[in-house]
């Protein structure tokens, strides 16, 4: 080889190593040569999506059927955290995981079957009937807005479904913790996991089907507890409204609910939405979304849980005060757009980029 290959050789493999590096560092951080950030600043960012197996699907109570969802490396997560779950429609719902969080091969839901009549809208009914064992369905989290906190004794109060994000939370509090429960459902046969709640030991847990007991009374469950306490609740709407009218000084309430809230500072009056793009204006009546009221104009506005959780109808803010009420949106996010399917107006307009 002659002294001009050698330099050649040696200048192109050089190029080489620095290309690779820097692709490497520029991966590490697209803004180089600034640093890269440990956390983003637009707050925490949404987790990425999954593509997990239905390795089992499964009836374990009337009305109820648990997924195993399994995949490899699967992110963390604590109890009272959530999925939101991509049906095959294209529908996104929210189930609580309720396995092991040391299993990272796999993540548990269940869902109850819930008919239009009772305030369903297809997504329970898709999980029943239409995922089968075998089937790919995209997953997105664990998130959790439910979170145990540390304090000297807790009182959970479940109903129905609302039992998945406690049992993991019974699973992983120690023997010397102070805890107590009460599981409220229907009848026997609809409260899932009714087997592995009766083994726990009986002077910490009631269990009460309305068939047969009546509804659960909430007088006394609350007694003798320390300052500090925690009290968790995840059923119906009323269930927890008589938990928290209940909830003694001292303890604190955590609540997972069904369903997006209003805000405590919020109107739920009428108020107007200019869309700018399309140069028309909607009024959005009491006890209307913003969604609704704009698919009237614009019918292929898109949409999926309409309870706050999915993002998929985020728009832009232009102009107005957003009376924010979803589940999702970070903060630097609230300052200029808003999920349509819950949030609204805190005076009496807003303009929308649409």
């Amino acid at each position: 080889m002659t002294p001009r290959v050698r330099t050649l050789v040696a200048v192109a493999g050089t190029a080489l190593l620095v290309r690779g590096a820097l692709r490497r560092r520029i991966r590490a951080s697209p803004l180089w040569p600034l640093p890269a950030l440990e956390e983003p600043v637009s707050g925490r960012p949404r987790s990425r999506a999954l593509r997990l197996r239905v390795a089992r699907h499964e009836r374990i109570a009337d009305g109820v059927v648990r997924l195993r969802l399994e995949g490899s490396g699967l992110p963390a997560w604590e109890p009272g955290a959530h999925l939101d779950l991509v049906l095959p429609s294209g529908l996104v719902r929210q189930y609580s995981l309720c396995g092991d969080p040391e299993d990272s091969s796999a993540y548990t839901v269940a869902a109850r079957l819930v008919d239009e009549a009772d305030g369903g809208r297809g997504g329970s009914r898709e999980v029943h009937e239409e995922l089968r064992e075998g089937m790919e369905v995209e997953v997105r989290g664990p998130r959790n807005r439910f979170p145990l906190v540390d304090a000297p004794a807790y009182v959970f109060v479940a109903g129905g479904i609302g039992i998945t994000p406690v049992l993991p939370m019974l699973r992983s509090l120690g023997e010397d913790v102070r805890w107590r429960l009460l599981y409220g459902g229907r009848s026997r046969e609809s409260m899932p996991f009714l087997e592995e709640i009766e083994k726990l030991p009986g002077d910490r847990v009631t269990v009460v089907a309305e068939d047969v007991d009546g509804r659960p009374g909430l007088d006394g469950l609350f007694a003798d507890l320390p300052d500090g306490a925690a009290v968790y609740c995840c059923g119906p709407q009323g269930l927890m409204e008589a938990v928290a009218a209940r909830l003694p000084e001292g303890a604190s309430l955590h609540l997972e609910r069904f369903g997006a809230t209003a805000s405590a500072g919020g109107s739920d009056g009428a108020f107007e939405v200019e869309l700018r793009r399309s140069r028309r204006t909607v009024t959005v009546p009491a006890g209307t979304t913003v969604l609704a009221a704009v698919r009237e104009v614009l019918p292929d506005t898109v949409y999926s849980c309409a309870q706050g959780f999915c993002g998929t109808c985020q728009q832009r803010v232009l102009e107005g005060e957003i009376d924010h009420r979803d589940e999702l949106l970070t903060d630097a996010e609230r300052d200029d757009s808003m999920l349509i399917c819950v949030s609204r107006a805190r005076g009496g307009r807003l303009v929308l980029d649409m």
